[in-house]
């Protein structure tokens, strides 16, 4: 039997400071830093992992990983009947053609896709979603629609709309000042 926890949902773990105590130490060590701004900035860091941890337990849950599930939203997103080559993969994934043949070994092991030859071109490879594959993905968008409706109960209306304006700007600020990033940091190691 585990311990029932005393902390209540809004605060922090004991081992993350509040974002408040997070910033007044920032304005301790670095006195010109925007409170507001290092507020904003910090709580959607948080959010954002935070998110991605509860996006990865759905994945777990439906035993697929979230390389797999990006490999399996871009046939999705290919629209009817699912199919692409595996360059056309791994360019829409940022991935090399060795790492993008790896995930999908596994996923044709697993029968979340299949890999056929072209029959109009024999050197062409088809990368195809499987009825197992796009079941999966619906599983996890049922899920993620349920996760976010919760996350953003209190977020109404025309806030909604706000929210996503707001979000939408900072977006495209970053997307231009940093075209290639894509969300990867491989560059950085």
């Amino acid at each position: 039997m585990t311990a029932m926890s005393t902390r209540k949902p809004d605060e922090p773990a004991a081992s993350e400071l509040g974002i408040a105590e997070q910033v007044a130490l920032y304005q301790r060590e670095f006195p010109t830093v925007d409170p507001q701004v290092e507020t904003i900035v910090s709580t959607l860091s948080r959010l954002s992992r935070r998110m991605n941890v509860a996006y990865s337990r759905q994945l777990a849950v439906l035993g697929i990983t979230s390389a797999e599930w990006e490999v399996l939203k871009a046939l999705v997103f290919a629209g009817s009947p699912y199919r692409l080559g595996p360059g056309d993969l791994a360019k829409r994934l940022g991935l090399t053609p060795a790492a993008m043949t790896h995930r999908i070994d596994r996923m044709v092991a697993d029968g979340l896709v299949t890999r056929e030859r072209d029959e109009a071109n024999r050197v062409r490879v088809i990368i195809e979603l499987t009825e197992t594959g796009r079941d999966k993905w619906l599983e996890l968008m049922r899920m993620a629609a349920v996760f976010e409706a919760d996350l953003l109960q209190d977020i109404t209306g025309d806030d909604r709309g706000a929210l996503s304006a707001m979000l939408g700007r900072m977006l495209r600020r970053i997307e231009r000042s940093q075209p290639d990033a894509l969300g990867r940091t491989e560059d950085l190691d």
